[in-house]
């Protein structure tokens, strides 16, 4: 959330606020900028909303949607810079982050490899708070890393994504990798929620156990689907 820029708009965020748990607010490098940061913070502390920051590549054009070649060391600075610039806009309204969740590229390439996903829990570790991540079969990589730095991590799975047979995301590149009937949307989400697993696109059925749900909020139509995904999750606490 908080991905507009300047004059520019972008997502739905004070539609989507009510229905959500977290949000993942951009600290500048592939969106937002200070006011809206700021803007974005206060519609979280409106609707008791925990905050966490959505940190990049530094690619504003790309939306941080492409991979940059970067050291570790400049991985790691990179995210305490901005995860360090959202951390202060919350100490001015007296509140603070709850979690870290890199964005696009960033997040993806941590996935496929260990030195960039020590890098980014290398930059984490300097603020106290558990790491987002993608729910994969195979954690105990990424969960020996962390526990190197005492990085708690939180497991994400996906409502609007297809995922590939290894776990990990469809690429956005392949047909079909982004979900958008609802009605396949509300599947996804129940499989994961009452079953722990995912239909791939490739057609296997795979174990995902996961802590959040992630869906996004940057049009009418998302909106409506979240809206949709919190009447459903809230049913099934209800049985």
């Amino acid at each position: 959330m908080g991905e507009s820029f300047g004059q520019w708009q972008m997502g739905c965020d004070e539609q989507a606020m009510p229905f959500i748990d977290q949000a993942s607010i951009a600290c500048g490098f592939h969106a937002s900028d200070p006011t809206i940061m700021s803007k974005t913070i206060k519609l979280a502390i409106q609707h008791n909303v925990m905050i966490g920051a959505h940190p990049s590549y530094p690619d504003l054009q790309g939306f941080g949607r492409r991979s940059i070649p970067c050291s570790e060391a400049e991985i790691t600075n990179l995210v305490i810079y901005q995860v360090g610039a959202l951390k202060a806009m919350c100490e001015s309204q007296n509140t603070e982050i709850r979690y870290v969740k890199p964005h696009g590229a960033l997040y993806n390439d941590m996935q496929k490899d260990p030195l960039i996903f020590e890098a980014v829990v290398d930059a984490v570790s300097c603020f106290n708070v558990p790491l987002m991540t993608l729910a994969i079969q195979d954690k105990q990589v990424m969960l020996d890393i962390a526990d190197n730095y005492d990085v708690p991590l939180l497991f994400e799975a996906f409502a609007d994504r297809r995922y590939l047979s290894s776990g990990q995301l469809a690429p956005r590149s392949l047909p079909g990798s982004v979900i958008h009937d609802e009605n396949e949307i509300l599947d996804q989400v129940r499989q994961i929620t009452h079953y722990g697993k995912v239909r791939t696109l490739d057609g296997y059925t795979i174990s995902i156990d996961a802590d959040t749900i992630c869906v996004h909020g940057d049009n009418l139509d998302a909106v409506r689907m979240i809206e949709k995904i919190r009447t459903s999750i809230n049913g099934d606490i209800g049985q």
